[in-house]
């Protein structure tokens, strides 16, 4: 089929999931430009696994609508990941977990570590290691630096997660610990917001947690319970202070089954009527070569 003949395809919504199981892992990716005939698309995904067979399902999206869905059965047979039901990010690997930059912002954040940074970076700010100690590790920042001004955001989301079926017998809300490490130093420190966008809900937006002000040179952990509802994204919001001394940082993300720890639960900086939602995650760390295939008009 000549790719001429068809609707310019802008997107491919990848969906994967365990053979056998109802509910689908969903990524949407992009395509900058026009493609051609036969063009492969290599996509890596490199987080949680259960080795067996999994369903790949592609299909192409066009400014007028899907085209035909196209499914493959692929099988992983990597070691048993003793962590079925958590999600960690550290940022460490080149896609960093699948976050995505917002382009609805003022400027994007940045992945970096101290062995990385820049000679000239700012003084009295930023983290002078990742969260482990390691000048080696990465973790993601918003420099603040020039151009930047006072108010500016930086908008970095999660992947979409899904949430596992309705119990038919009556409803069942599994508590999971959403957890993650921050930074915040420097005397023009502005602040960081965590927000929950819901399925469907592209507009609407539910404050989880929020922190302002200098907290020294230390990373500091937040820990807040969040519930199954729906899919949903995680939002992290930096946003710039008064001057160039206000870089913040995040580190190690991580969502685990089970309500936090008492003695861990955020209070101080956590939103009060916050409403929280999570998942049992299915994400997989393998390499899809998939050939594109035009859509059908």
């Amino acid at each position: 089929m000549n790719p001429d003949a068809v609707d310019r395809i802008v997107a491919y919504r990848l969906g994967i999931r365990q053979a056998g199981q109802q509910r689908w892992w969903e990524q949407e990716i992009k395509i900058n430009g026009n493609i051609q005939k036969g063009e492969l698309i290599t996509y890596n995904l490199t987080e949680l696994i259960k080795p067996e067979a999994y369903e790949v399902r592609l299909t192409p999206l066009t400014k007028f609508g899907e085209g035909d869905s196209t499914i493959r059965v692929i099988k992983y047979s990597a070691p048993v990941n003793p962590h079925l039901r958590e999600f960690h990010c550290g940022f460490e690997d080149g896609n960093i977990c699948l976050f995505t930059q917002d382009d609805t912002d003022n400027f994007d954040w940045t992945k970096q570590s101290t062995a990385t940074r820049n000679t000239k970076y700012t003084p009295n700010t930023g983290p002078n290691a990742d969260r482990s100690g390691s000048k080696e590790g990465f973790y993601m920042y918003i420099e603040t630096s020039r151009p930047r001004l006072e108010g500016e955001k930086a908008r970095l989301l999660s992947p979409v997660f899904s949430i596992a079926p309705k119990n038919p017998y009556g409803p069942t809300n599994t508590a999971y610990c959403f957890s993650f490490f921050y930074h915040m130093y420097g005397q023009h420190i502005g602040v960081l917001n965590v927000y929950l966008r819901l399925k469907g809900q592209t507009t609407i937006e539910n404050p989880l947690w929020s922190s302002s002000g200098n907290k020294g040179q230390r990373w500091n952990e937040a820990h807040v319970n969040i519930y199954p509802i729906t899919s949903f994204q995680l939002i992290f919001e930096g946003i710039r202070g008064p001057g160039i001394e206000g870089d913040i940082a995040i580190d190690d993300v991580s969502i685990a089954e089970g309500e936090c720890a008492k003695q861990d639960l955020t209070t101080k900086n956590s939103v009060d009527g916050a409403v929280g939602i999570l998942v049992h995650i299915w994400l997989f760390p393998i390499i899809v070569l998939i050939s594109i295939l035009s859509p059908r008009r």
